[in-house]
């Protein structure tokens, strides 16, 4: 109660910010008709000034204003885009090393290109991270425009370029490319024995796109580099005959598996959350029985531990057509964020070996981790971090707490016209299906296009028998 008072007489922390940056805006759109009155020529040699002032120790918040004011205009004899002034509110936010949380629609992609370019006139680089290689090209290319007219470089980082390239396009003053892309780039770098070999330079500054997809969706997805290990394939097919053998006990939520193992009757009990597997005592005896020895955990023994563990979760944990699919004799790995089928990735630590062993398909070879990092771990070794999204407000204690990142919600240029309405919450999954598919025979009754998005595979079919049931034309 008296927090919201507060809120009342002094505004929010956002409105406060808000606030506090105005003046700051003002001040670029004073520069605005000195600027329109520049030729081509003189407006590109403000780039060169800059940089003079930066050597002579001026820094790049003291030149904020003019620099923004450079871009906006670039912005509109280049690309026929003039920056609004809520996206110059959005650019000084970036700037300041914090997430803009813009609607939809509100061109966060020109807003980018007002602190990109600000900061590149250190000569450090500048990362701008996307979701996927076309966006990355697309913006370099699309963006790249306003850049390039003010005379700095702008380099592309794409999944089949060889390192003399990557060299190449890290060295430019704007360098754009995908999450994945930046993060193995430096685990290669890190595998080389000279410095003067990396592709890399110092991490200075980013600017992520979709920034709560990547910062907290997969912040703690590993970029693992491997090589093959030198074990042969057959004990996995040893270990997978007895799995089957094995009697599934409890099932738990994170934490206390400890005292799952004390009380469940089965040989094995599973925690669906950490995706983790414990054999209980008689689960220990029963697979002693089963590979005619004497003590699991004997150390000469170790090895076993480890393919029993692994074939567990390949049985109890990873579903066919949810986890993975297998597509032309092989086991590939779906993305649980997107759907879509990850050809090339494997599981390590032998998991996809137990799955390929599980499914009767070939088993390649293990392979053994050369390098490993989270994306969360390698985005807070840059010295200066922002990031953009429509959606960051709900999760602003973990990038406060995680990344020391805040979030500030940017006003849209015109009034939002949008209806939100409230979620609504089924008791069964069957009854929200059922709705969905009323749903979607209304809006198609009307001539709508509808598009459909699940978490997996199974739900796709699912929902497609439904649809088929109903006679309503559909594509999965």
């Amino acid at each position: 109660m008296f927090m919201k008072l507060v809120s009342k007489v002094v505004g929010t922390k956002n409105e406060r910010e808000l606030k506090r940056i105005r003046p700051m805006v003002a001040a670029i759109n004073e520069l605005e008709l000195k600027l329109k009155a520049l030729s081509d020529d003189e407006l590109r040699g403000k780039t060169a000034e800059f940089r003079e002032r930066i050597a002579q120790g001026a820094t790049v918040d003291q030149l904020l204003v003019e620099a923004f004011a450079v871009v906006r205009e670039a912005g509109r004899r280049v690309l026929g885009m003039r920056h609004f002034d809520v996206q110059m509110l959005g650019g000084i936010v970036l700037h300041e090393g914090k997430i803009a949380e813009m609607a939809t629609g509100e061109g966060k992609t020109l807003v980018a290109t007002l602190p990109v370019y600000l900061n590149a006139l250190e000569g450090k680089g500048v990362h701008v991270v996307t979701v996927n290689d076309y966006l990355a090209k697309r913006d370099s290319q699309w963006m790249g425009g306003i850049y390039r007219f003010l005379g700095l470089s702008v380099g592309l980082i794409q999944h089949d370029m060889d390192d003399a390239s990557r060299k190449l396009a890290y060295g430019a003053d704007v360098t754009y490319g995908t999450n994945n892309e930046y993060g193995f780039d430096y685990l290669r770098d890190n595998m080389k024995f000279s410095a003067g070999d990396f592709v890399q330079r110092e991490l200075h500054y980013s600017i992520v796109d979709e920034v709560d997809s990547i910062l907290v969706d997969e912040a703690r997805t590993p970029l693992i580099i491997s090589g093959p290990a030198e074990e042969s394939t057959e004990k996995y097919y040893q270990i997978d005959r007895i799995i089957p053998r094995l009697k599934q006990g409890a099932s738990i939520v994170g934490g206390k598996m400890y005292e799952a193992e004390a009380q469940t009757s089965g040989d094995y009990i599973i925690d669906e959350k950490a995706k983790s597997v414990a054999l209980t005592e008689s689960g220990v005896a029963k697979v002693e029985g089963l590979l005619a020895i004497k003590n699991l955990y004997d150390p000469a023994h170790m090895d076993l531990v480890h393919h029993v563990q692994q074939a567990l979760r390949a049985h109890a944990l990873f579903k066919r057509d949810v986890d993975y699919v297998v597509k032309d004799g092989e086991v590939v790995i779906v993305d649980e964020f997107t759907g879509r089928l990850m050809a090339g990735r494997r599981w390590s630590d032998g998991l996809h070996q137990a799955v390929e062993a599980k499914e009767r398909v070939k088993i390649e070879r293990e392979n053994q981790t050369l390098a490993t990092i989270t994306f969360q771990n390698y985005f807070r070794m840059y010295k200066k971090l922002a990031g953009m999204t429509g959606t960051a407000d709900t999760e602003a204690a973990e990038f406060a707490q995680i990344y020391n990142l805040d979030v500030m919600v940017i006003p849209t240029n015109r009034a939002m016209v949008r209806t939100n309405y409230p979620d609504v919450i089924y008791k069964s999954e069957r009854e929200k299906f059922d709705a969905v598919v009323e749903e979607i025979a209304e809006s198609y009754n009307t001539g709508r296009p509808v598009l459909v998005g699940t978490t997996s595979i199974e739900k796709n079919e699912k929902l497609s028998a439904l649809l088929k049931r109903k006679g309503i034309p559909h594509q999965v």
